[in-house]
């Protein structure tokens, strides 16, 4: 093993021990007016005493492509994963990501530092299940089917459900017609719980298998800003001052526990780095590229009372709790839409989270592929020139951009795209305030949400903060998510694989920091069955439809 250490002090491991707290979502835009109001005290005192500032998020800003970015040190042109949804052309049909789609030659950082020696836990990070073998422990994260096996060692799974016998992966937020502010409250209190929960997983686990690098991850951080963003947004919130309220006690409960945190990393002489996959801001409205694409002739709807029928069929499903109908193969074969005519179309955003997947149906690469290789490029770029110039009319009857960009993916990625049949042929990055959708609703190109709706969603910063004593005190800087999973190994005083994209963050060291760098190495996981039953599919459908991730 290629090893960093030398007898030179400048020259030792800066970090011991590392606690890493993940806040799933956060963005210093809602945090750092609490701080200045003196309602986060313990996140201001972690920025005050280290370094901190924007982390720049993966394009798309979204779970899986951000946090297997993290955990890897690579963008999605290396791990694979862009959402939680993975398109297969030669099947022409959709399916659900999870950690064994990631690369072969991709090794998480759990992988690394458990092959070194280090004893590593990981707590409900999003896109580690199956959970893998590691020198320590491993309970994966909010996308686990129920029923399915979600820790590692095995036998850990059954000393958290006696301690947390409700302990769920699906709670999702509760709506009911006369549910009022007793249930918004009662939602809040289930965040509040599951705050507490990761404190007392870190600490149970963290005693029982002991750690040298631990991660804690509060998922639930973003879906109170997706589904309370109306009384956090300065718009809206002074209309209902007790959500307001109760929405902001939320967050100064999240402090209090990044404050034991805290402790527990002091107990342990570790450092600490706080960190988010994404920012957050209003979902001001909905962008509906294929709205443009039908225009433009590049797709084919099907017929209004087809459409009609479609839509009353998932009108049904969703009044029975069951937003979308999956089977046990897949979320369904493309052809099979009940919105467009697939065979009959040249291009359609097949999926979307956030941004806008959009596929071309090529002749030799989808069955039933109708455009002719040597007119791709061309319908590529002509496709793409049309969304960049898009506008629309803002709520206030101003034009407007739709898309910042339309990015082609291998150029984005660094990749080649027939190495790559998951991509997308075009990714569209839409305007801050609105996330492109797949479905079609009205003849606007862009579906404003009514202020008394409003939701949140995720933008391109999240936040980032170090501390401990090899790290500079009260020191802002920029950092991307790939920067982390370098930066940790090099702060342990360990090679870097040469293939991780991220950069060691040099700056944030007090002194200066030797690094070394390795090839990299193929990932090493026993095949585990991951064939998810239709209900188990339905059930992971529905969480991720609830957030609005599949619409």
């Amino acid at each position: 093993m290629i090893s960093a250490n030398t007898t030179n002090s400048d020259d030792a491991p800066k970090f011991g021990k590392l606690l890493l707290i993940g806040l799933d979502g956060a963005t210093f835009d809602v945090m750092r007016p609490l701080m200045n109001q003196g309602k986060m005290p313990e996140l201001q005192k972690l920025i005050d005493e280290g370094v901190s500032g924007p982390l720049e998020s993966t394009r798309p800003p979204i779970t899986p492509a951000a946090w297997t970015t993290f955990m890897t040190g690579k963008g999605p042109g290396k791990h694979g994963i862009i959402d939680f949804v993975r398109y297969e052309p030669k099947a022409d049909s959709l399916g659900l990501n999870n950690n064994q789609e990631i690369n072969s030659n991709t090794q998480t950082i759990w992988e690394i530092l458990s092959n070194k020696g280090y004893r590593v836990g990981s707590i409900n990070v999003p896109m580690t299940y199956p959970p893998i073998e590691v020198n320590g422990f491993m309970i994966s994260g909010f996308d686990t089917p129920q029923g399915r096996d979600f820790t590692y060692p095995k036998d850990l799974q059954a000393e958290i459900l006696k301690k947390f016998p409700d302990y769920t992966h699906e709670k999702k937020w509760q709506r009911k017609a006369s549910g009022g502010d007793d249930l918004f409250e009662e939602n809040l209190t289930y965040i509040k719980q599951s705050f507490d929960r990761g404190y007392h997983l870190a600490e149970m686990c963290g005693e029982k298998y002991g750690w040298d690098v631990m991660m804690v991850l509060y998922k639930l951080v973003d879906n109170l800003q997706h589904k309370a963003w109306r009384y956090i947004d300065e718009r809206t919130k002074h209309d209902h001052p007790k959500r307001a309220a109760l929405t902001e006690d939320c967050w100064m409960h999240l402090d209090r526990v990044i404050g034991q945190l805290r402790n527990l990393a002091e107990r342990h002489n570790a450092h600490i780095i706080v960190m988010s996959d994404h920012g957050h801001g209003s979902l001001d409205g909905k962008a509906q590229p294929n709205r443009l694409l039908a225009e433009w002739d590049y797709l084919k709807l099907r017929s209004l009372s087809a459409r009609a029928k479609g839509r009353v069929a998932t009108w049904m499903r969703r009044l029975r709790g069951k937003p979308g109908t999956v089977s046990a193969g897949g979320l369904g074969n493309i052809s099979n839409d009940p919105e467009f005519d697939w065979s009959q179309s040249r291009a359609c955003v097949l999926h979307a989270g956030v941004y806008g997947f959009l596929y071309i149906n090529l002749k030799g690469r989808q069955p039933n592929g109708i455009v002719d290789p040597k007119d791709f490029e061309d319908l590529r770029r002509e496709i793409r020139e049309r969304l960049l110039k898009a506008t629309c009319k803002d709520r206030n009857g101003r034009e407007m951009k739709i898309f910042t960009d339309v990015f082609i993916t291998e150029e984005l990625y660094g990749c080649r795209r027939e190495d790559h049949p998951w991509m997308p042929d075009l990714l569209l990055a839409p305007e801050d305030g609105l996330a492109v959708v797949k479905k079609i609703r009205g003849r606007d190109p862009v579906r404003w949400v009514p202020f008394k709706r409003l939701e949140g969603t995720h933008r391109l910063d999240g936040v980032f903060a170090a501390h401990g004593p090899s790290i500079k005190t009260n020191v802002e800087m920029r950092a991307h998510i790939a920067d982390l999973a370098p930066t940790i190994l090099a702060g342990l005083g360990e090679p870097v694989p040469k293939d991780m994209d991220g950069n060691v963050l040099e700056a944030i060291f007090e002194k200066p920091i030797n690094i070394v760098f390795e090839p990299s190495q193929d990932r090493k996981i026993e095949e585990a069955a991951t064939d998810l039953t239709a209900d188990q599919l339905q059930e992971v459908t529905n969480r991720l439809s609830d957030l609005g991730y599949l619409d």
